[in-house]
């Protein structure tokens, strides 16, 4: 992707890069929701063990464009369904992906951005980041799983708190209620996520992807159900060369050297 695009993508040792290019914020609704799409798609081809979000610019990301939604008010709706009819489905392949997805949040979110961020498995951040709503400020609903990933992390009650009231929360208030994982340093917030992204690019693909979807899927299904799951998912995974290779790795005192493919 170009430098100006209003998405990039780069790979980088194991690690895909999906970086929300703030400082195209000029780009038309219709093109950044278009590139956003082929972006995912390309993540989703990409030979990658993790992706890492990231952004540019003063904030991460505080969602839609509300002057283009002033521009359109008579036809809001129709604006609206033709955003959602891409970024929808693009932020759902990006989040169920089978591979670690690691987000550094420098800056604050709010809106749409919030799915951006909290869609990923791991959310790190610096202390100058912040969290509003916003939706209901404007008359709006969220979008783009942002109630899910509210939801999923915090609660229903502390969910309907954040988007009803648009109370702005603190990096010590996310971190205290599950929002983000860890809170770094801004000057070496990306370094940090690179890092861990890394690492898990090179770990037990077959391991993490399971673990990934077990997670994700734990709070859908009777405990009877879920176990079912697991014992699919171990047996797979125990006849990855990856098992092979970490047990052996193990009982030899030495590093693995994990060379699967992601799981399928």
């Amino acid at each position: 992707m170009e430098s100006q695009s209003p998405f990039l993508w780069h790979e980088d040792d194991g690690v895909g890069h999906l970086v929300l290019n703030r400082g195209r914020s000029d780009a038309p609704a219709a093109e950044a929701c278009k590139v956003f799409g082929e972006v995912v798609a390309q993540a989703a081809r990409a030979d990658v063990g993790a992706i890492l979000v990231s952004s540019t610019g003063k904030q991460f990301s505080a969602g839609g464009d509300i002057h283009l939604f002033a521009s359109r008010v008579d036809d809001l709706d129709r604006l609206v369904a033709g955003v959602l009819d891409v970024m929808h489905p693009a932020i759902h392949t990006l989040a169920t992906l089978p591979l670690p997805v690691i987000s550094a949040v420098h800056a604050p979110i709010g809106g749409a951005g919030i799915a951006f961020a909290l869609c990923a498995d791991i959310v790190l951040a610096s202390p100058t980041m912040k969290l509003r709503g916003g939706y209901s400020a404007i008359g709006l609903s969220p979008d783009l799983g942002a109630s899910y990933y509210l939801v999923r992390r915090v609660g229903s009650e502390r969910a309907k708190n954040i988007l009803m009231t648009n109370r702005v929360l603190s990096a010590e208030q996310c971190l205290q209620w599950g929002l983000v994982d860890e809170l770094h340093p801004q000057e070496c917030l990306l370094a940090t996520a690179r890092s861990l992204a890394r690492q898990l690019a090179h770990g037990a693909t077959q391991s993490l992807g399971a673990i990934k979807r077990l997670c994700d899927a734990a709070h859908g299904h009777e405990l009877r159900v879920h176990l079912d799951l697991e014992r699919e998912a171990l047996l797979h995974c125990a006849r990855s060369a990856d098992a092979r290779e970490g047990v052996q790795a193990f009982v030899q005192k030495r590093p693995a050297r994990f060379v699967d493919t992601r799981i399928d």
